[in-house]
């Protein structure tokens, strides 16, 4: 048997290659969008792609499944579980609980796992050639390494009420079939450390069943409610975008064959895009967008976290434009069609030209700790880290609005006072800063050290008697 372990650091997404050495069949479960990784895999160890698998409808990123049948021919396994409302609604091979895929001498049963969400299943892989027993399993969004997948997706991002309390429900007894597994067998889960769908995930790629039964805490609950209450306590604000991908991965995602490098725009084009208010994200570091950008643009910066963020702050509906150097435009417009942003406008690559050609530039002004200290008590400060890390303790007088809300609450926020912005080090809190500048906000400060510079000049954290939503 061959084995690949693919990861995609942005969205902390884990997919895998499987393939038959003796029949040179493979099958590819949850594949991201961009699929030259697998086409590369099956080229360099000469296998077939003849089977794509995929554990659940996904929230946090477009699957890949569709993309590859048209390129490779393979078949596409989906679950027919979870009831009329979670049938995948385009042309698939039905799974159910029990059902058996053989890719050669590999055995993949399939067991249905709901929790996450109702049609969610797991795969449990048999290499015949060596042994009648299992040795991996594949989770998806199940059982992660140290935690397990959260129930409150649908009804958080995708509107359906009353669907997380079932959920969980569901999650408790899917783990007792679960604990049943054999202790050595292996558990590769769909994602890793940095993902919104779980709150503690581990770092770690893999696990095994017997250790996270040790150390894992969902297994270690033995009391119905107080499961439910554990698991639905401190879960992260689900990124807006995760509706959408519910969406697109139920009906199908748009084929895109061929990813094309976006077009570069001419200073007249981008100025057509930003009076007509296409929203433009400045890809540049922190530091380097609050020295000098162009005014109306929006900091995201390129790093891991890029796709959650973008998710969050783009439609789907409008074009954008795209502010990033002729060297990184490619890794960031696969970030970007990962999650389905298929609409970029075009991209430039130097503001100096920008600004050379008449458009107006504009600054974030960044506070040391001391300034920040001076500053408190005639300003409106906002936390905008998420309400978990909120409710641990925030810099005394500020007011809680999670970055990725700021928009949804720009009337609760004063445009005649100094505003100033802080989140853990200074990523998030320079996103919220220039949105806030894009909506006409002046006087805005962001504290870049946020609580880690604060902490560390010991001074004092309070706790919060209010959280806006």
């Amino acid at each position: 048997m061959y084995f690949e372990h693919i990861y995609e650091r942005g969205l902390a997404q884990a997919s895998y290659f499987i393939g038959c050495q003796a029949t040179k069949e493979a099958i590819v479960i949850d594949p991201k969008r961009d699929i030259d990784t697998y086409l590369e895999i099956a080229k360099r160890q000469r296998f077939k792609i003849t089977h794509i698998a995929e554990t659940h409808i996904h929230a946090d990123f477009l699957s890949g499944a569709r993309e590859l049948a048209v390129a490779t021919g393979a078949n596409i396994y989906l679950s027919d579980e979870g009831g009329d409302d979670w049938l995948y609604q385009y042309p698939h091979i039905g799974l159910k609980d029990g059902d058996v895929i053989e890719v050669g001498y590999v055995k993949l049963e399939i067991l249905h796992s709901p929790g996450h969400t109702p049609e969610h299943i797991s795969f449990l892989l048999t290499d015949t050639k060596n042994s009648d027993k299992p040795v991996m399993i594949f989770t998806g969004d199940f059982v992660f390494v140290g935690d397990v997948g959260r129930p409150d997706l649908l009804e958080k991002a995708a509107g359906l009420k009353g669907t997380m309390e079932i959920g969980a429900k569901q999650m408790f007894e899917s783990l007792k079939r679960f604990k049943s597994l054999p202790d050595y067998l292996q558990v590769w889960p769909g994602h890793g450390a940095g993902s919104a769908c779980g709150k503690s995930l581990g770092a770690i790629p893999s696990s095994t069943v017997g250790y996270e039964k040790i150390v894992n805490w969902a297994f270690n609950i033995d009391d119905e409610d107080k499961f439910v209450q554990r698991l639905l306590e401190g879960q992260p604000e689900p990124p807006k975008y995760f509706a959408m991908m519910k969406k697109l991965n139920k009906t199908g995602p748009n084929i895109i064959n061929k990813i094309t490098q976006p077009e570069k725009l001419s200073t007249k084009q981008f100025k057509e895009a930003l009076e007509k208010g296409y929203k433009i994200i400045d890809t540049r570091d922190k530091l380097s967008f609050a020295n000098e950008h162009i005014e109306g643009t929006i900091n995201i910066q390129a790093s891991n976290s890029f796709s959650n963020w973008v998710g969050w702050i783009l439609s789907y509906d409008e074009p954008f434009v795209i502010i990033a150097s002729d060297d990184r435009i490619e890794e960031v417009n696969k970030k970007l069609l990962r999650i389905g942003l298929d609409n970029m406008l075009g991209y430039v690559d130097n503001i100096d030209v920008l600004r050379n050609n008449g458009l107006k530039t504009s600054s974030v002004n960044l506070l040391s700790t001391e300034e920040m200290k001076e500053k408190i008590s005639d300003s409106f400060i906002i936390d905008v880290r998420n309400k978990a890390e909120y409710l641990e303790g925030f810099i005394p007088g500020a007011e809680h609005i999670f970055a990725g809300y700021v928009e949804d609450n720009l009337e609760q926020i004063p445009r005649d006072k100094d505003i100033i912005l802080y989140c853990s080090s200074g990523d998030r809190s320079s996103i919220a800063a220039s949105l806030l500048k894009a909506n006409g906000f002046n006087k805005v400060y962001n504290y870049p050290l946020g609580i880690v510079g604060w902490r560390k000049a010991k001074h004092d954290l309070v706790k919060p008697e209010k959280v806006l939503e």
